[in-house]
Formats: C-alpha cells, sequence, structure tokens
C-alpha cells in the first residue's frame, strides 16, 4: 500500500484532466476497472459536465525576485481548476487571490473553484505575513477543455444479483487520510475480494472524482441500484490511527448500518454520527431522496474532526500504513457480517436442547458454567427463531459476530440450527 501511496502521491490531481487518469491507471494495477465516460457539457442529473482541466505551471515572484507558492514544492499551492493568468499586479491586487489559515499559520489550505472562473494561490499564513511591499509577477499556465469526467468501475459477479457497494474518490492533490486512503482501501479490498472462494452477492467498486463522479455515476446506475442494491459504503479518511466512525445512512437503519455498527462496536467502538446532507462525501449523492440507497459512509477520524484536514499536514506523517491495513481487514469483517447474516431456526422450539450429550456443553456445572462460547450458544439458540436474522441476534444478545458465525455451523452440523433463508432487503 505504502508503494502505491508513494507514486499516487506527488501527481497533480482534479476533478477531470490528465492527472486523474494517470492516478486511475495506478488504481487500476490492483483493481481493474471499466471506465465510465461523461463528456463535457453532457447533463447529468440537475448538473453539467465540466471541462477538463492541465496545469503546467504556476507561482508568483516578489519584487525581490523571489519565486512563491510554486507548485513543483506542493501541488495545494494553487487553486484547483484556477483559470489562466500572467501579468504583474500589486500587493494589494494579489491579496484577493491569496488563501491562509491564519490559526494554522505553518499549513497551507486546499482550495478549489470548480464552477467559476477564478485563478487563486494557498500558501502558509506565516508566508503571506512577510511578503515585500510592490508589484508581483504572476504566472498561471493552465488550460480548460472539452473532455470527460471518468469514473472507475469494477464488478465482482456473486451467486445472486443482490449488490454491495463500495465507493470512493480520486480528485485531492497531495492530501494523504482525506483522499488517498480511501481509494486504496477500495482497491485493495477488491484484490482481497476477488480471492474469496465463495460470494453470495454482486460487489460494485466505483472510483471517481467526489460529487461530479458520484452524480454522473448514478446518471447511469441509479436505477439499477435502486433494485439490487443491499448495502453500501462511501470509503473516506481510512489511513490515520484513530477509532473506527461510521455515518449512517439517510434511513439510518439498513442492512449496511446494522452490519457497520455490529463490527464498529466488536472492535471496541461505538463512534456513530447521524446521516447529514450538509457535511459529506458522496454518501450524499447516494442518499438523495429519488435515489435513498442503503450507503453509510467508513472513516477513522472523521474529516473536519482532525485539523490537518484540506491542509498540507495531512500529508504522509499523518496516516499509518498499519492503520490503512487495518481499515481493510475492518470492511472485509463487515462483508462477513452481510455474507453471514442469514435467518436461522432452532430445530429443539420446546425447552432446551441437551447440549450436553452433544458435547456442547461443560461437563461439570458451576456458576461460571454458562460463560464465553457457551453463553454465546445459548443466545444463539434461543434466538434463531426462524424470523431473526444473524444482526438480530448479535444486537440482541451484545455477542461478537466473530463468536457467533462459527458458532451457527457448528450447532447445524449438530442438527441444532437449520438455515430457513439470507435477509437481503435493505
Amino acid at each position: 500500500m505504502e508503494a502505491y501511496f508513494d507514486r499516487l502521491w506527488p501527481i497533480y490531481r482534479s476533478m477531470a484532466g490528465p492527472g486523474f487518469r494517470q492516478s486511475l491507471s495506478i488504481i487500476e494495477e490492483i483493481m481493474p476497472t471499466k471506465r465510465l465516460r461523461f463528456e463535457t457539457g453532457s447533463k447529468v442529473l440537475d448538473w453539467l459536465v465540466p471541462c477538463e482541466w492541465k496545469i503546467n505551471e504556476a507561482y508568483f515572484i516578489d519584487p525581490l525576485g523571489n519565486k512563491h507558492a510554486d507548485i513543483k514544492d506542493n501541488n495545494l499551492h494553487l487553486v484547483s481548476y484556477s483559470a489562466p493568468f500572467r501579468g504583474r499586479i500589486s500587493l494589494r491586487e494579489l491579496h484577493a487571490h491569496l488563501h491562509t489559515i491564519p490559526s494554522q499559520p505553518n499549513a497551507i489550505p486546499y482550495v478549489t473553484s470548480y464552477y467559476r472562473q477564478y485563478w487563486g494561490f494557498c500558501i502558509s499564513h506565516d508566508e503571506y505575513t512577510k511578503l515585500p511591499d510592490g508589484d508581483y509577477e504572476v504566472v498561471i499556465d493552465s488550460e480548460h477543455y472539452p473532455g470527460n469526467i471518468e469514473v472507475g468501475e469494477a464488478v465482482l459477479e456473486g451467486e445472486t444479483d443482490q449488490e454491495i457497494l463500495f465507493s470512493s474518490y480520486l480528485c485531492h492533490p497531495s492530501l494523504a487520510n482525506n483522499e488517498l486512503s480511501g481509494p486504496l482501501v477500495v482497491a485493495f479490498l477488491y484484490n482481497y475480494l476477488k480471492e474469496a472462494k465463495q460470494r453470495r452477492y454482486t460487489y460494485r467498486f466505483v472510483i471517481g472524482p467526489e460529487t461530479i463522479g458520484a452524480i454522473c455515476f448514478l446518471s447511469v446506475r441509479g436505477d439499477h441500484l435502486k433494485r439490487k442494491l443491499i448495502a453500501g459504503y462511501e470509503m473516506t479518511c481510512l489511513g490515520d490511527s484513530g477509532k473506527f466512525t461510521y455515518k449512517l445512512s439517510r434511513r439510518g437503519n439498513t442492512l449496511a448500518d446494522r452490519a457497520a455498527v455490529l463490527v464498529l462496536r466488536d472492535s471496541g467502538t461505538d463512534q456513530i454520527v447521524h446521516f447529514d446532507p450538509s457535511n459529506g462525501s458522496d454518501e450524499r449523492q447516494y442518499c438523495s431522496p429519488g435515489y435513498d440507497l442503503p450507503v453509510g459512509s467508513l472513516m477513522r477520524t472523521m474529516y473536519t474532526c482532525y485539523p490537518e484536514y484540506h491542509t498540507s499536514l495531512d500529508n504522509k506523517t499523518l496516516i499509518n500504513f498499519d492503520s490503512l491495513a487495518g481499515s481493510v481487514a475492518l470492511s472485509a469483517d463487515i462483508i462477513q457480517a452481510l455474507e453471514s447474516n442469514k435467518i436461522w431456526r432452532n430445530t429443539v422450539q420446546y425447552g432446551e436442547p441437551q447440549l450436553g450429550r452433544r458435547g456442547l456443553y461443560p461437563s461439570l456445572g458451576s456458576a461460571n458454567a454458562c460463560e464465553g462460547k457457551t453463553k454465546a450458544m445459548m443466545w444463539l439458540i434461543n434466538l434463531a427463531d426462524g424470523e431473526t436474522d444473524l444482526l438480530g441476534i448479535a444486537e440482541k444478545s451484545g455477542m461478537s459476530l466473530k463468536d457467533l458465525i462459527p458458532l451457527c455451523y457448528e450447532l447445524e452440523a449438530a442438527g441444532l440450527l437449520e438455515e430457513v433463508g439470507h435477509h437481503d432487503r435493505q
């Protein structure tokens, strides 16, 4: 994962253009995709597809001949999608085009202007306060031209056509946790799942530019997802060392929500936040009222909740590659929870089954006899009523899914449980 990170980090990406395509090509070495293309000017839902953008060079030179905000030093120095500009202007005029964070004087902010013609630079506030008075030479060699928004899509077929979605975005330059952690986790999760010997569900993986990419994707896949999607996750901010956080879907009680909440509970965190259409990533598009898809968002420390967010401080020093690998592992646990969410029926409905003669109960009775595995077994037998799914059993009992899942098959082998179906509803 670190090797791919190092290759992706220096690329100047934005929502459309050569940097995005180059980045997606690197991700495709792990997760081959079909590229969906949406032509500039075409209408997608309520939006119009914008032009592509390419930056060749950008900087400004002060009256003493010192160069500032060179994108060769940091990609964040230029406001993304800046219009081209060359000329000499006063410091006062330049101030209207400079962005800083006074409360973080050493950080370079990340600023975009996708849908308004504008040019600007981002610098540290410390540098801003030291700019000498006088005239400045400004150089922004950028190009806007007709092209395409591109979205990468990969599908792993399962035994059924009911789907689980993992989505992320790849449009921010030089942001580690907020940008590269999401697509790397999605790609390596694909790599893990493709080796699975058996998949009940079909898995769809999507990587595009944030917001406009999801809108483009929904314009061609939205109706299909309304029919087939049982769970989905927007993946972002998964590389830091914080505990996991889960943002509920718009409905708040879908299979996606229930599985994620239980897996996070079992991992030792209860950081669950409610859906908020005013703050978030592409789950806002998936959960727009016309689609209302069962899509939540999986994170570690939530965006806006760590001070490095959308600044140059969100760099490689902020993330931990063991944490990134752990995010893949926890996502795999969520998949296992969904794949294992069967409805079981206890074959002994009247009174408890005699576990001892089946070798399933401690031979010596004591006050602590019904602990651990035995306790989980007793809960499983009692709640396996032919109507409650496995997630419901875990919710009601407080037992870990990692304990309950193998017990189901052990009790089935002992003739005490029988599978009566899967819970496949959203």
